[in-house]
């Protein structure tokens, strides 16, 4: 099925699914928007984020998509009950149960560690999941705030981005390294960008999990089951909406993307 799989985040950072989801279904057209005149979801209450996911969701499945991927977390957390009510029987998939399912099966001791924005470390979405799958898995969450920060700002390496990697990591995995977390889950779409120093600072004793990579290969799995894959043999179309700021969403949007977006192929909507 031709179909287009429909993507939305609160802003550029959900890119890095997109990015992900491309690499594992390169035929696939795709359609994603960026509520970026809203962001960040994390601030907002559940009320606010259900209303504004439904009015994402509406908009792309006007456009005649097969799937629905949340590529937020904090939407993902606290509306993805709701979007898949709404939208039923279309699939619809967000990152925190493949991150938290990849996390429990990447940890051989079950200390799990969790990075995440301020908002998805509060509500506890991932520390729920992983107890759903491994009750007796021992997590520790920490909010790294300033990730974020020096993604949007495409500060991916150097000697000021490792010591900040550093100061928020080291904490978390200082004990002796046969009780400190030995898997590190990467719950924010901005997070992906920073890995490679994170490995260099975690070493190899750590499995780093990205929940993008993860979301992906779900929707690949969901749609192989349900026969909705392309039947196309060249790359499909990606188009790119946004709620306002063409401009810094094509700049900024670039690093997360891993290519250059131009702003004029950046369709301006109003949810």
């Amino acid at each position: 099925m031709n179909l287009p799989i429909g993507v939305f985040d609160s802003g550029v950072g959900g890119l890095t699914v997109l990015r992900a989801l491309r690499a594992v279904l390169p035929h696939e057209g795709f359609i994603y928007l960026g509520d970026t005149a809203r962001l960040p979801y994390g601030t907002k209450s559940p009320e606010s984020v259900v209303r504004y996911s439904i009015q994402a969701g509406d908009t792309l499945v006007e456009h005649q998509i097969k799937c629905l991927v949340i590529a937020c977390n904090t939407a993902s957390a606290v509306a993805l009950n709701a979007l898949r009510e709404r939208y039923a029987p279309l699939p619809v998939v967000g990152v925190v149960e493949p991150g938290a399912k990849a996390a429990c099966g990447a940890s051989v001791s079950g200390r799990i560690a969790v990075i995440a924005t301020e908002g998805t470390v509060r509500g506890g979405a991932y520390q729920a999941a992983i107890h759903a799958i491994r009750p007796e898995a021992r997590v520790v969450a920490q909010a790294c705030a300033l990730f974020v920060a020096l993604a949007e700002e495409g500060w991916i390496e150097g000697p000021l981005v490792e010591g900040i990697v550093r100061r928020y990591l080291e904490p978390i995995f200082a004990t002796d390294i046969e009780a400190h977390p030995d898997c590190l889950l990467l719950g924010c779409t901005h997070f992906p960008v920073l890995k490679p120093v994170m490995e260099t600072v975690l070493g190899s004793s750590v499995a780093i999990v990205d929940s993008a990579e993860t979301t992906a290969r779900r929707v690949r799995e969901l749609l192989e089951q349900q026969g909705l894959t392309s039947s196309a043999s060249q790359p499909g179309p990606i188009r790119l909406l946004a709620t306002d700021g063409t401009s810094r969403f094509a700049r900024v949007g670039s690093g997360f993307f891993g290519e250059r977006i131009d702003e004029a192929g950046v369709e301006l909507v109003d949810l």
